[in-house]
């Protein structure tokens, strides 16, 4: 989470070794043969799509499948609860001395999502069903378009940002006893706002994906979104994640470039990696973008463990 491995990178390797000289192609025919596929993609937007809209089927034909939004929900009658709202209401409820009134149900709904995306790799709530995470992408297509024709200029900023966001939310909800952060929270606005109907709230969206389009791509994400930090430091543990094989990397570095967390993939450039096979760290989203555009087939989804086992 707080680094890169700071052991000492592995000999760079000669040409000969690269997989697309092994495969007796030049690069070019090499990477339009292989790369460049969809197939995790188009697999994602389905997912991220149909849970939200099954959000709204619910609430328009009243079939209690999906009941509520993705702040608090029910699935079939069980219930289930945002990571970083039901930090807020721990805070608060200890604050006023009202934990002890804290139902099962507030329980269960917390522990099984928890352990749900546990299971699932931390941040896979975020490019698997996050509505925000949706349009962010879109987004980002239209910032780097921007950038690209030099219309506009890149703004970075210390990704360690967001962990005072979500310190400084908390102490809000501390201080004022509210659940601050679901005021200007994108994921419950629009998933609240796709199943009881749109309000003016939505002027904040667009003010927020404006931002992202015209100056900083992915502010809200990779700075602020303290549900995001909050999956992050749940993916240092998770047993499921990406993986990457050295041996079948070119450097080419598509990879990084599609990559929704690039320094995640901090080991593929030349030079960089300190072993044959790295995790990819705790920010991955497993949204599968790497996966999809790697000719070489260097990086795949993975049980950490699993393989030395088998």
């Amino acid at each position: 989470m707080f680094g890169k491995n700071n052991k000492k990178p592995l000999p760079s390797k000669s040409k000969e070794e690269l997989p697309y000289v092994k495969a007796g192609m030049s690069f070019k025919a090499w990477r339009e043969k292989f790369g460049g596929k969809h197939k995790w993609r188009t697999i994602r937007w389905s997912v991220l799509l149909g849970i939200n809209g099954l959000f709204i089927l619910s609430f328009m034909f009243d079939l209690s499948m999906l009941e509520g939004s993705l702040s608090g929900s029910r699935l079939v009658g069980f219930y289930l609860m945002d990571p970083f709202n039901t930090l807020q209401q721990l805070v608060i409820s200890f604050y006023t001395g009202h934990w002890v009134h804290l139902t099962m149900n507030f329980v269960i709904g917390a522990s099984t999502i928890f352990i749900f995306y546990f299971l699932m790799g931390g941040r896979t709530f975020c490019s698997w069903v996050c509505p925000y995470h949706f349009l962010a992408e879109w987004g980002e297509k239209l910032h780097n378009y921007f950038v690209k024709k030099k219309k506009i200029k890149e703004h970075t900023y210390n990704r360690y940002l967001r962990y005072l966001f979500w310190v400084g939310f908390l102490l809000l909800a501390f201080l004022t006893r509210n659940l601050v952060f679901e005021d200007i929270n994108p994921v419950g606005i629009l998933s609240r706002a796709m199943i009881y109907g749109p309000g003016l709230i939505l002027l904040w969206i667009l003010i927020l994906i404006t931002f992202e389009i015209v100056y900083s791509k992915r502010f809200w994400c990779r700075y602020v979104c303290p549900i995001g930090t909050t999956w992050s430091m749940v993916g240092n543990l998770s047993p499921f994640g990406v993986k990457f094989d050295l041996d079948k990397c070119a450097h080419c570095r598509d990879c990084q470039t599609v990559c929704l967390v690039p320094h995640e993939l901090w080991f593929v450039e030349k030079g960089k990696a300190t072993s044959q096979r790295h995790d990819v760290g705790s920010d991955c989203t497993r949204c599968g973008l790497c996966i999809d555009i790697c000719p070489g087939n260097a990086l795949s989804y993975t049980i950490k463990g699993w393989d030395k086992i088998l």
